[in-house]
C-alpha cells in the first residue's frame, strides 16, 4: 500500500517542539489516530530516526486543532504526548509550551482571522476543559514570528505570544489543592499536591539530599532518586484523583530549592525524564504554591503571596520562567487564582506533508 501523506506544520513553540494538525486531516478513531502520531513521530524507538521526533518527550508533542463550537472559544487544541520508546500516545494533561503555537497556527490556517496587529486567539483546551486567551502579533495581516523577546532554554529573540489562563484551577484534579491540604505526608515525605492547570507534586530538593541546582543529566543518573520519586508519584496520583497513574504523565514531579536570595529554583520529572526547562502550567502551579500557606513551596523559600498580583520568577536549569498571578487569599487553606498570565513565544519551522505508512479506515 503507499504511503499517506498527512498536512501539518513543525512548529516550536515555547520550549517545545511538535507537530500541529487540522483535526479533519487525522482519523476520528483512536487506534487508528494511535498508529498515525506514533507513525509520524518515529516511536517507539529511543532515537525515532525513523519519524520526525527529536528522541525526547520535549520534541515527541502533538497539537491537534479544530473551529469550536464553543461560543467562548475560537479554536479547540488537543494536546497529545507521543512516547519516544514505548508504543503508546497520552491525552491525560495539557502542555502550555505546544499551546503557544496554537494561535499562530489558527490564523495561518485561516480559523481565525487575523484582527489589527494583535489577534487575539480564545483558545479551549479540550484535554482539561479550561480556558485561555493567546495573543498573537500579526502587523499587516501576517502572523510575526520575528521580535525582541527572549525566553530562557531557547536561542535567540522572537515574537511575544501573551497567554492569559482562565480559570484553570482544578482543571485536571477538580481542584487547586486536591487533597485539600496544604502539606501531606507520602512515602515520609513532605509534599504540596497542587492542580493550577498542571498537576504537580511540589518537594523540597533538600529531604532528598539535593542542592536543588543539579543538572537533568545528574538526577536521571540518579536511580535510587528516580525509584524514589516514582513510588511517591504513583501514591500521590491517587490522592489527587487521578486514578492508576503508573502508564499517565501527570503528575508532575517538582524538587524545589531556594537560591538564596528568595528565588525559587525546581527540577521537574515529567514524569520520568528531567525537563531542560520547566512546562509551562507546570510553571502556574509550582509559583501557586507560593500563595498556599504552609506549603513546601513556603517552607524552601520563606516566600509568601498575600491578595494582590505578583510577578514571580521560577528557577529552571536553562534560566528562569515569569509568572504573573492575581491572588485572592481567603479564610480557607485553598487560594483563589484569579488570572495567571506569561508570556512565551513559538516559530513555525517547517510547513507541508508527514508521510506515515497507509493506516485503514476514513479520516473524518
Amino acid at each position: 500500500m503507499p504511503q499517506q501523506a498527512i498536512a501539518c506544520a513543525l512548529m516550536r513553540g515555547g520550549t517545545s517542539r511538535g507537530l500541529y494538525f487540522l483535526a479533519q486531516d487525522l482519523p476520528s478513531d483512536f487506534g487508528q489516530l494511535q498508529q498515525v502520531l506514533l507513525a509520524a513521530m518515529g516511536s517507539p524507538d529511543v532515537r525515532q530516526i525513523d519519524g520526525v521526533g527529536g528522541a525526547h518527550p520535549l520534541t515527541s508533542k502533538v497539537a491537534i486543532v479544530s473551529k469550536s463550537d464553543h461560543p467562548d472559544a475560537d479554536v479547540d487544541y488537543h494536546f497529545w504526548q507521543v512516547k519516544v520508546d514505548e508504543a503508546g500516545i497520552s491525552d491525560s494533561q495539557n502542555c502550555g509550551n505546544i499551546l503557544a503555537g496554537v494561535g499562530p497556527f489558527a490564523i495561518e490556517r485561516g480559523l481565525v482571522p487575523a484582527a489589527g496587529d494583535i489577534t487575539p486567539v480564545r483558545i479551549r483546551m479540550r484535554n482539561t476543559d479550561s480556558f485561555c486567551v493567546a495573543n498573537v502579533q500579526t502587523p499587516g495581516g501576517q502572523v510575526e514570528y520575528q521580535g525582541h523577546t527572549a525566553i530562557d532554554g531557547v536561542p535567540g529573540t522572537h515574537a511575544p505570544i501573551s497567554i492569559d489562563f482562565l480559570d484553570v484551577a482544578g482543571s485536571s484534579c477538580g481542584s487547586l489543592l486536591p487533597t485539600g491540604n496544604a502539606i501531606d505526608q507520602v512515602k515520609g515525605y513532605d509534599v504540596t499536591c497542587i492542580d493550577n492547570g498542571m498537576p504537580v507534586v511540589l518537594l523540597n530538593a533538600s529531604q532528598f539530599d539535593l542542592q536543588g541546582n543539579e543538572s537533568p543529566a545528574e538526577l536521571e543518573a540518579n536511580d535510587a532518586l528516580r525509584a524514589r520519586l516514582e513510588a511517591i508519584r504513583l501514591e500521590a496520583g491517587q490522592i489527587m484523583n487521578l486514578g492508576e497513574v503508573g502508564s499517565k504523565t501527570v503528575p508532575k514531579m517538582s524538587l524545589l530549592s531556594s537560591d538564596g536570595q528568595g528565588r525559587l529554583t525546581t527540577r521537574t520529572f515529567i514524569p520520568h525524564r528531567v525537563h531542560e526547562s520547566i512546562g509551562v502550567l507546570g510553571a502556574v502551579s509550582v509559583a501557586t504554591g507560593l500563595a498556599v500557606k504552609g506549603s513546601v513551596a513556603q517552607r524552601v523559600t520563606g516566600m509568601e503571596l498575600g491578595s494582590g498580583t505578583h510577578q514571580i520568577e521560577v528557577g529552571h536549569p536553562t534560566g528562569a520562567f515569569q509568572v504573573e498571578l492575581e491572588v485572592q487569599l481567603t479564610d480557607a487553606v485553598e487560594p483563589k487564582i484569579a488570572r495567571s498570565a506569561l508570556v512565551r513565544t513559538a516559530r513555525m519551522l517547517m510547513d507541508g506533508k508527514v508521510y506515515v505508512p497507509a493506516v485503514t479506515g476514513e479520516n473524518k
